[in-house]
């Protein structure tokens, strides 16, 4: 589990495809004294598991279905990652609920300087968009950030200069893709609500009247 609070914009050293899957080599110069074999770090918010360490570096195995659900595939060596260590109990819960499995990716349509701050729009699938509400949190990139506005088709964050001075999100440019995580308790709400919402709409059927049915009661 993690926050969404960047630790360290890291770079990748080596990425070498086996087949449908593939190896990072990751190098930190933060977080790498406190990280462990089998410890999970999310790397531009994709959970992964450092399966061997050297030095101030980190080698992680990803596998074809994330490789097909996250930007992780084109990465090359030299490119910058957000990386986060998973959360410990006691400290200070800065972001929102992060699991590192990503839902999806998004597209960065524009990015507008406002005063101190910088809009960041973005288009998304429907799944992704149905989840998202306006102050509400989802994790681009793995980073925690506030949606300021959603619709049908976008939706916008505003990004503070700490926030563009310790992650990645400011380098991107339009047509990038990203990475994006909804917010865990909204996926659950949703989950949840299916039977009910189900329940509700085979009512609503046996309610409609057509002629065709009328007919087959034998009312006409």
């Amino acid at each position: 589990m993690f926050t969404g609070i960047i630790e360290d914009i890291g770079d990748i050293k080596s990425i070498k495809h086996e087949g449908d899957s593939a190896v990072l080599v990751i190098h930190s110069s933060k977080i790498m004294d406190d990280v462990k074999l089998g410890d999970s770090i999310a790397v531009n918010g994709v959970c992964l598991t450092a399966r061997s360490i050297s030095g101030n570096e980190f080698t992680a195995d990803v596998m074809a279905e994330t490789l097909r659900r996250s930007s992780l595939g084109a990465l090359k060596p030299g490119s910058k990652v957000n990386l986060e260590r998973a959360m410990q109990l006691g400290g200070r819960f800065g972001g929102h609920i992060v699991s590192g499995h990503i839902d999806g990716t998004g597209t960065i349509v524009s990015m507008k300087r406002e005063a101190n701050a910088v809009w960041v729009e973005i288009s998304a699938d429907s799944k992704i968009l149905k989840l998202i509400i306006e102050k509400g949190s989802i994790a681009i990139d793995g980073i925690s950030l506030t949606v300021a506005y959603v619709d049908d088709k976008v939706f916008k964050v505003s990004v503070i200069p700490h926030t563009a001075s310790e992650t990645t999100l400011l380098m991107k440019k339009v047509g990038d893709i990203v990475n994006l995580e909804n917010d865990t308790i909204g996926k659950y709400v949703e989950k949840l609500l299916q039977p009910f919402n189900e329940q509700s709409s085979r009512k609503n059927d046996k309610k409609s009247v057509s002629l065709e049915t009328l007919i087959e009661s034998g009312f006409m």
